[in-house]
């Protein structure tokens, strides 16, 4: 099977050709926004790091602005620095020019305000006349890397759109792709099944210390991590305890060999499926999916929720015809697993993994139509100074 999208200089896919103004720091997201506001074919990247932070947490936002430069949906990038952030500008440009991509920046300190937008304005758009040359072309599915996600959990997550979508990700994997998934904070209980999932020792090492690390994390801070997993919603929606959620949550990663582990931030390198150590809350976690070079992501969800994520297209996936009915301008595919002859799990998981091509392709997903994901999220563990 096939889908067309946009080849890049590193050998990458591209499902999306959006030119990416990331902000270095908090201070600039807003000369970011109005860049991208103003210029079609831009997408913002938005957070809340970059100063201000512990030497381990700039190091994490560095890396992740890096490998988020380096997505396969970006053709070009304008970084927006204010000028005195703690990160440093030169090593995520220099990051992504690795990539064959073309990078530029605006220092609104150095330009001031108002000519740093009009001089982001120039660069957007003159990157963009260069993307909207690039063509799509056909490729087969192995250049497809699907991130997959959880939340607003239910009941029917874990029995049903959950599996449907764990299901996709072993049709890809069969034909030669990646897949990406994670929230450690879900792993919870559940980690031994995974680690025996490990291609070795070394990376059933992995996973039960990233899950030890998380834990103890949260001791650290005085909490209980089954204070706040099942969440509220979760519980009104009949999971019971962190373990059920978590049996219910590793679903979604299918059944193949794990062929690895990833830091939060890190661009996963190689085929096969893998794990990228993150929390479980969106708008974090679909930027860790970003950054490890997904160029589609599905987002399994029992009540409902209405995430984007401004350079990749996100295909919902619900088991809850009452949800599915209720926010029909959320959600694009409601798994239906009744016992009729082709309406099962491998059928499902069939239909999802042909939505994910045609989406791939172009095809806009319920999200990209409403505009629905300019605001992310860059994950912090340690304390803002």
């Amino acid at each position: 099977m096939s889908f067309f999208g946009y080849p890049r200089p590193d050998g990458l896919v591209g499902t999306r050709n959006y030119v990416g103004v990331i902000s270095m720091v908090s201070c600039a997201n807003d000369v970011a926004f109005w860049i991208s506001q103003q210029i079609k074919g831009t997408a913002p990247f938005l957070h809340q790091a970059g100063c201000g932070q512990l030497p381990p947490d700039l190091e994490q936002t560095a890396r992740t602005l890096t490998s988020l430069g380096q997505n396969p949906n970006l053709a070009g990038v304008l970084l927006v620095s204010l000028g005195c952030e703690g990160v440093s500008v030169d090593r995520v440009e220099e990051g992504i020019a690795r990539t064959g991509r073309h990078v530029a920046r605006v220092v609104v300190q150095k330009a001031g305000a108002t000519a740093a937008v009009n001089e982001g304005f120039r660069l957007a758009r003159a990157m963009v006349g260069e993307a909207s040359k690039i063509r799509r072309e056909e490729f087969d599915d192995s250049h497809l890397v699907l991130g997959v996600k959880c939340g607003g959990s239910d009941t029917t997550s874990g029995l049903a759109s959950n599996p449907a979508v764990g299901a996709t990700c072993d049709l890809l994997l069969d034909n030669g792709g990646t897949c990406v998934f994670g929230e450690t904070t879900e792993f919870l209980g559940a980690e031994h099944i995974l680690a025996r999932r490990a291609v070795n020792s070394r990376v059933a090492d992995r996973i039960r210390e990233i899950v030890d690390r998380m834990e103890k994390r949260v001791i650290a801070e005085g909490g209980d991590i089954r204070g706040g997993n099942p969440t509220a919603g979760n519980i009104a929606g009949g999971l019971s305890t962190i373990e059920e959620k978590s049996l219910g949550a590793i679903a979604k990663g299918g059944t193949k060999p794990i062929q690895g582990v990833y830091e939060y931030g890190e661009r996963v390198q190689g085929k096969g499926l893998f794990i990228v150590d993150s929390p479980g809350r969106e708008p974090e976690f679909l930027t860790a999916l970003g950054a490890a070079g997904a160029n589609v992501i599905l987002f399994s969800t029992g009540l409902g929720v209405p995430q984007g994520f401004p350079f990749i297209p996100v295909i919902k996936v619900t088991g809850n015809p009452v949800t599915f009915a209720r926010l029909p301008e959320h959600l694009d595919i409601l798994v239906e697993l009744a016992q009729e002859e082709g309406a099962g799990l491998p059928a499902m998981g069939q239909a999802i993994y042909q939505e994910a091509l045609e989406v791939a392709s172009g095809k806009q997903t319920k999200a990209e139509t409403l505009g629905y994901g300019n605001f992310s999220g860059l994950y912090t563990i340690g304390p803002i100074v």
